[in-house]
């Protein structure tokens, strides 16, 4: 106790203060950034997280406007909100960045991925991989004597689950596109 019988650290308005008020929880943050289309801005957007040690869970990157030559990143990363807010800050200091939105914290978005699963098998192991491929809504886009390849469309979470599922079943090869998202609503 100090001399004026108040608890040290008892409230947040004190001027001394010195708990840390922030979170050390992870969490996974979508973050979408619209850029001039030209060489090196990527390097430089993905050059921002290597520097810093930050992971990229997902990365997607596509032109969408031609006219005014301008491409979307779309990055899937982990953090707590201390490195989040110092991602963002950092890319919206990158020059040829226009804007960067996270659209964890924006409300809510739309976030889909396209996987093409290759599954080998024969007999009963064939049977379960397409009744699996119709409850998952997944299309069979080429097919051999002794292999599906699959499209599945859907959340990251979704395609986990179907690649999990078709492991045991034959599982040989997975390509993922990312993450693809947008706000819901209107601007």
């Amino acid at each position: 106790m100090s001399p004026l019988k108040i608890k040290e650290g008892s409230t947040s308005h004190s001027a001394y203060n010195l708990r840390p008020n922030y979170s050390d929880t992870v969490e996974r943050h979508t973050l979408a950034v619209l850029v001039e289309n030209e060489p090196g801005v990527l390097a430089r957007v993905i050059g921002l997280f290597s520097g810093r040690g930050y992971n990229i869970d997902s990365l997607t990157v596509a032109e969408v406007d031609h006219t005014g030559h301008r491409s979307r990143i779309t990055i899937v990363t982990s953090g707590t909100p201390q490195i989040i807010t110092q991602i963002k800050a950092q890319l919206g200091r990158i020059v040829p960045v226009h804007d960067v939105h996270d659209l964890t914290v924006e409300g809510p978005s739309v976030e889909r991925e396209l996987a093409l699963l290759k599954v080998s098998g024969t007999g009963d192991h064939r049977i379960e991989a397409i009744r699996l491929a119709d409850i998952f809504r997944a299309n069979v886009v080429d097919s051999t004597l002794e292999s599906f390849v699959f499209e599945i469309t859907g959340t990251p979470e979704k395609i986990d689950a179907f690649a999990d599922l078709m492991r045991p079943l034959g599982l040989q090869e997975v390509a993922r596109t990312g993450v693809a998202a947008l706000a819901r609503g209107a601007l």
